[in-house]
């Protein structure tokens, strides 16, 4: 009787450990995520030419563009070399979209400040830059 006993409480206590191992697994993957998905891993500034804005997507519509750099070359060559940078809007950045759509319209210059997430999800976008503010520049 008292072997039964000894057993039915390993069970038991056996049991406890599984679900705790389970529930610090389960916070440990979703701060993880929280983590990647609201977490930035760098912030900066790129200018240049919007060359396209687009939304795509077939369930999940995001905001994609593309910014030509127009940088002189390494090789000390006075022609310019065609360096593009892609990015991603936030589709709740509507006065964001405004002006990069009218930019890359007229074909102005534009400085870009953008936000390099750590980690890229298809529901949000095609890059892990999200374009935070855009500056005409004359």
């Amino acid at each position: 009787m008292e072997n039964r006993n000894w057993v039915q409480n390993l069970k038991i206590n056996t049991m406890k450990w599984i679900k705790r191992i389970f529930v610090v697994a389960l916070v440990c993957v979703v701060a993880f995520f929280a983590f990647s998905y609201w977490g930035t891993y760098s912030e900066g500034v790129r200018s240049g030419m919007v060359v396209k804005i687009s939304k795509k997507g077939w369930v999940f519509k995001t905001y994609e563009g593309q910014l030509n750099l127009q940088t002189f070359g390494a090789n000390k060559s006075p022609n310019l070399v065609s360096e593009s940078f892609e990015f991603s809007v936030a589709t709740d950045r509507a006065d964001v979209i405004k002006v990069l759509e009218e930019a890359s319209l007229s074909g102005e210059r534009v400085s870009l400040k953008y936000e390099e997430r750590l980690a890229k999800y298809f529901w949000r976008g095609d890059t892990k830059y999200f374009v935070t503010e855009v500056e005409r520049l004359k």
